[in-house]
């Protein structure tokens, strides 16, 4: 949506995190007349202190806050939709003439830079973090941001034609969404938030926005190696790159995984379109670092080596973390949030590996043990269901030998006991560290 059709509309920011405030500070800057509406779930005491303080500060400010805040959609004509928010709890609210749009639309159809757009069910971050990072120490002026880093309108008063934006999206962001990047970057993409969509194809259609309205001048780098993906990419009219074509030669990297070697492919791909060397190339991925909650080392313990995994929601996400680290691992972390999926394939890799003590969170912890004892009657693995972080670390320590790995890769998402998954990687790595110094 471009911004001077926004002048004349009454306009509804819904939800107050980080992405609805910084929607909020950009539209008063750009109408400063204009009367803004904001709505959340949450009473003004509840919300985040940054927000509270924010709102205090701006006086043309209507506020719908609490239970009921739905009911005032339709008194707007534009709603602009935090990704937290599911598109289906609207609908009930919504007449046919409003326009839903969210601060990445606003930003793709204003944007007078190039964007690089980067998606997956899992490696996005590393992927869009790598990918800046080259063009950033290669003299390109180049902003992070998206699901990662900034939100998008931050960038928004001073982008520059010359300028690029790399932007991870997340399929909430893409959901709706009506322009594709001029270079996007389609990962993979598994089984996962079946509770915000209504079944996985929704997923895969938001998923496969970030390619479906790409022009023949744009470029599209993609799995071919997912079928999911290859499919959809024969939808895209860009030139496409498959990231498994993608060769380099003396990679060296911090990175663990051939996972994150795929994810590297993937950011050469996007590198070498701006001729960028290869050795100009490696020299950054060299120093890269792994981002913190993805397969991050933190440290050895009590002769223990001890790894955050935190953002592996989904199982093929764990698995990816066991080939990564090999038969060293002797205990895992393992359980969240129940979204349906099925734990199958992990269980078959677990009985596979040398695992020998599992600690297990609710909601899933004990199904995923239930699908281990279901393929093998007999196994020898001791599972312990703890309840909390602290003695789940307590535990790790006494069933873990000096030289093997205990590793926090839950193959769920976080919310069954922790408010998110850095929170949960937060607490692993404080009482790692505080038993380990004990």
């Amino acid at each position: 949506m471009k911004l001077d059709k926004l002048k004349n509309k009454k306009i509804l920011i819904l939800g107050l995190g980080i992405e609805g405030m910084d929607t909020l500070e950009f539209l008063i800057k750009t109408f400063p007349q204009k009367i803004i509406a904001l709505g959340d779930k949450l009473e003004f005491n509840n919300l985040n202190p940054k927000a509270q303080k924010i709102i205090k500060k701006i006086k043309k400010l209507r506020l719908h806050l609490g239970e009921g805040y739905l009911g005032f959609l339709k008194d707007y004509d534009v709603i602009i939709k935090s990704p937290g928010i599911s598109h289906s709890i609207l609908k009930p609210f919504l007449t046919k003439k409003q326009i839903i749009t969210s601060q990445t639309e606003i930003f793709f159809n204003n944007c007078p830079g190039k964007i690089i757009g980067i998606t997956g069910t899992k490696g996005k971050s590393t992927t869009a973090s790598l990918i800046y990072t080259i063009l950033k120490e290669n003299g390109i002026k180049a902003h992070l941001g998206g699901n990662i880093g900034k939100p998008v309108l931050s960038f928004l008063e001073s982008a520059k034609p010359n300028n690029l934006y790399v932007c991870e999206l997340s399929s909430h962001q893409l959901f709706n969404l009506k322009k594709s990047p001029h270079i996007a970057v389609f990962l993979n993409i598994y089984k996962e938030h079946l509770d915000y969509y209504d079944n996985f194809n929704q997923y895969l259609s938001a998923k496969s926005n970030i390619l479906r309205y790409q022009k023949k001048d744009d470029y599209l780098i993609f799995n071919s190696k997912n079928k999911l993906v290859n499919k959809e990419a024969k939808k895209s009219k860009a030139k496409k790159i498959p990231i498994d074509s993608v060769r380099v030669k003396g990679l060296d990297t911090l990175l663990k995984g051939d996972f994150n070697v795929f994810n590297i492919r993937a950011a050469i791909a996007a590198a070498r379109l701006f001729n960028i060397q290869d050795k100009d190339i490696l020299k950054s991925i060299k120093k890269f670092k792994p981002l913190k909650h993805r397969l991050e080392y933190i440290g050895t313990y009590k002769g223990i080596k001890f790894y955050d995994d935190a953002l592996s929601t989904i199982p093929e996400a764990t698995i990816a973390a066991l080939d990564a680290l090999g038969n060293s691992v002797e205990t895992i972390f393992l359980g969240g949030l129940d979204r349906g999926i099925n734990f199958k394939v992990l269980a078959k890799r677990i009985l596979k590996s040398k695992i020998k003590a599992l600690i297990l969170f609710p909601d899933t912890g004990g199904k995923i043990y239930k699908e281990i004892v279901g393929l093998d009657k007999d196994s020898k693995l001791r599972a312990i269901m703890v309840l909390n972080m602290k003695d789940g670390v307590k535990l790790a320590f006494e069933h873990t030998k000096k030289g093997k790995i205990c590793l926090l890769s839950t193959a769920s998402p976080s919310f069954s006991l922790f408010k998110d998954y850095k929170e949960k990687g937060n607490l692993f790595k404080k009482y790692v560290k505080f038993y380990g110094k004990r």
